[in-house]
């Protein structure tokens, strides 16, 4: 009964923990480079270093040593059945982490499972200690499943982009397909979302998911929803390696290409800033236009101009820039007049043909206008009046531009940018944050993957918020200390910087420190429980 009983008990706990490793595995794309980087934050670290795993480990070694008597059976009970009870809590609560359900995720559970049951039916001798090897051997474990497997995916991988690659050239043969890809550190769901919504009043549209832009993605896109009467392709290209945009295009071909902006994001796994510009910097998206296309690029960003003095794939009549505006750069398509309210913006768009005409989206932030002109100058270039896309970005939504704005039920500003961040796109959101009065909160974790210039950039963006706002809560400590020495430089009286993990208690603080009217940014992977909270 004792082991019928501790089995069961350690089993629902095994349960958890495979999960939640097929979890992380799959957060981080099955990438190992990823998952070391995310090792290295604070989080990470938690991860593999606790009081909890260095007991298990002691407990292990002792039961090794001095034999497993019933006062260690005694510990090992209680704390199988202290952990089942937190997991089961957590499934009632729906809040447990686990990997969302794919093909190759079920898969790996499956197999991950065979190896817990033949554990078990290996394990016939009863031995106590061995569930404590297993436990602690199980992140292990699960990584080998992983890592055995990545051949098999690859070839299925491999075999998906060529069945995809033949699809897109027989279309391609049937009709007129324009493909477009889009690729940069920052910037690319929302152009693609803006210039889909303004092709459609056009074109027959297809584009890729939100936020679906690797290679498996985009092929499987290209399958599953790319018919013969669409007239136009637009595919958002993401890497975390060098070649891996090129790959992409490979089967893409994209007659236009668009470069929405350059920084440091995901420098860490690239290796070198060389390597980055290659991939998401455009390098290889420019060289795999066809001859007779378009290369477009975001003027206001320096590693987009770079791009264009250095490219020679296309002739210098088709290299265009979009810009704020005309003044430094010689740009094709640019804005003046810019406003920018609480729910929407508004600006004069003006070409090079002197066609000008104004726009009022409902998009939140200046950034906005800079991806809307990329959108606009690409379907200007496909035939469309600046009256007709004028008119078609009226069916642009909020969230398609990345950043929501809420209201609590307090009366408080919630803006919603919570999806990802990087280093341009929290400074343009600190930038929005700063058209609202009354005080301004923002609360974000410090960013990951920067690579070596992280601490830098940590510094630059606590400059910015203590510029900005009266209250900053940072839920992550690996660059809480630059973040807090950059705010302090800058910052207004009064104004304060802490670090907070915990939902209820960054909530309470929030709803003790604002008043209604008051507004409240959301940046980056903040915890899921807050979000609902507020």
């Amino acid at each position: 009964m004792n082991y019928l009983l501790l089995s069961t008990l350690w089993f629902i706990w095994i349960a958890k923990y495979v999960l939640f490793w097929l979890y992380l595995w799959q957060l981080k794309d099955y990438h190992v480079g990823r998952l070391f980087d995310h090792f290295r934050t604070h989080k990470g670290k938690k991860i593999i270093f606790n009081y909890l795993l260095i007991f298990k480990i002691i407990l292990f070694v002792f039961s090794i040593i001095l034999g497993f008597d019933p006062s260690l059976l005694l510990i090992l009970f209680l704390v199988y059945l202290a952990e089942s009870v937190i997991f089961l809590r957590q499934v009632y609560l729906k809040t447990f982490k686990k990997p969302v359900i794919t093909f190759k995720s079920m898969f790996l559970v499956g197999v991950s499972f065979l190896a817990v049951f033949a554990f078990l039916l290996w394990n016939k001798d009863k031995s106590f200690v061995w569930f404590l090897g297993f436990d602690i051997l199980t992140p292990i474990i699960v990584s080998i499943i992983v890592l055995f497997f990545q051949p098999f995916s690859v070839v299925i991988r491999n075999k998906t982009l060529r069945k995809a690659k033949d699809r897109l050239e027989t279309i391609r043969l049937l009709n007129d397909l324009t493909v477009v890809a889009i690729t940069g550190s920052f910037g690319k769901t929302s152009t693609k979302e803006f210039l889909t919504t303004i092709l459609s009043k056009k074109f027959k549209v297809l584009s890729t998911n939100r936020h679906q832009n690797s290679e498996i993605g985009v092929a499987n896109c290209i399958l599953k929803s790319l018919k013969p009467n669409h007239q136009v392709f637009i595919a958002e290209v993401g890497a975390y390696d060098k070649g891996k945009v090129k790959e992409v295009c490979n089967i893409l071909k994209p007659k236009i290409g668009i470069v929405t902006g350059v920084n440091e994001q995901h420098l860490a796994l690239f290796g070198s800033l060389q390597n980055l510009l290659s991939a998401e910097g455009g390098g290889e998206l420019a060289e795999a236009i066809t001859k007779d296309g378009i290369l477009a690029v975001n003027g206001d960003n320096k590693y987009c101009l770079d791009l264009i003095k250095k490219s020679n794939n296309l002739p210098p009549n088709k290299e265009k820039i979009y810009a704020l505006n005309n003044k430094t750069v010689d740009a094709d398509v640019w804005a003046e007049e810019i406003e920018v309210h609480k729910d929407f913006v508004s600006f004069v768009a003006l070409n090079k043909n002197k066609e000008m005409i104004h726009f009022k989206v409902n998009v939140l932030g200046k950034h906005s206008v800079q991806n809307i002109l990329g959108a606009i100058l690409i379907a200007n270039e496909l035939g469309m009046s600046f009256a007709d896309i004028s008119e078609a970005c009226k069916n642009i939504a909020s969230e398609q531009s990345g950043m929501v704005l809420r209201t609590e039920k307090h009366g408080i500003n919630i803006i919603d940018s919570s999806y990802s961040a990087n280093p341009d796109g929290v400074s343009a959101d600190l930038n929005y944050l700063s058209v609202f009065n009354g005080k301004k909160v923002v609360v974000m974790p410090c960013l990951i993957e920067l690579g070596e210039k992280s601490s830098e950039i940590h510094e630059k963006i606590g400059r910015k918020i203590g510029k900005i706002c009266d209250l900053a809560i940072i839920t992550s400590k690996d660059k809480f200390k630059e973040i807090e020495g950059g705010f302090n430089e800058t910052k207004k009286g009064g104004a304060k910087c802490e670090f907070c993990d915990n939902p209820e208690d960054i909530y309470s603080m929030i709803t003790l420190f604002c008043r209604s009217g008051d507004a409240v940014l959301l940046e980056g992977r903040v915890p899921g429980e807050l979000i609902k909270l507020l």
